[in-house]
């Protein structure tokens, strides 16, 4: 699908130079002189390499067309994750270095989104809030102040966290998966 340059967002995949490119950054210019344009900042989902890009207001580029289906997440073995389709009870397996740093938040039967792009996996999205399990933090300390009296907590898959005071080892929370902080105590 054809797109406006100025209507490019971060986050979205764009079909360009024959291969697939993901968009990290979008600054839009309207220089006194000329025409605005738009510099764009893409990664390639392929060979792991960036490009910065500019495009006039009035080129048009291919956004790229992607299938969303939601899985069960089932296991993992030294290279992959495998998935299973709940309806079709399909399974398939997409490559750890795909999915990255979102896979310490599989958990068996953990529902996930997997966009597809040319019937290959591409990447997945995991739910907005996700439980974990405090494996250790440090004891409060009396006096602080309430506005900043966060303190950090590794969980259970090892990632580092910042939490309230009364969190504890042990306490099972739920934090946002989009930007790692903590919601709430379970």
């Amino acid at each position: 699908m054809k797109i406006n340059a100025g209507e490019i967002r971060v986050g979205m995949l764009l079909e360009y130079k024959d291969d697939l490119w993901q968009v990290l950054k979008t600054q839009h210019v309207k220089p006194g002189k000329g025409g605005a344009f738009a510099q764009i900042e893409m990664k390639s989902i392929n060979k792991n390499t960036k490009l910065n890009e500019r495009f006039r207001s009035s080129e048009t580029v291919e956004k790229a067309s992607l299938e969303e289906t939601n899985f069960n997440y089932l296991y993992e073995d030294d290279q992959n994750y495998f998935f299973l389709e709940p309806k079709t009870f399909e399974q398939i397996e997409i490559k750890k270095v795909t999915v990255g740093e979102k896979g310490k938040f599989l958990k068996e039967n953990l529902g996930v989104t997997v966009s597809f792009y040319n019937d290959s996996p591409i990447s997945i999205d995991l739910p907005n809030q996700v439980t974990c399990k405090i494996d250790s933090t440090d004891a409060a300390l009396k006096g602080q102040t309430v506005s900043s009296s966060y303190k950090p907590a590794i969980l259970e898959n090892g990632l580092s966290i910042q939490v309230p005071p009364f969190i504890e080892t042990g306490d099972n929370i739920i934090i946002d998966t989009r930007n790692l902080e903590y919601i709430k105590k379970i």
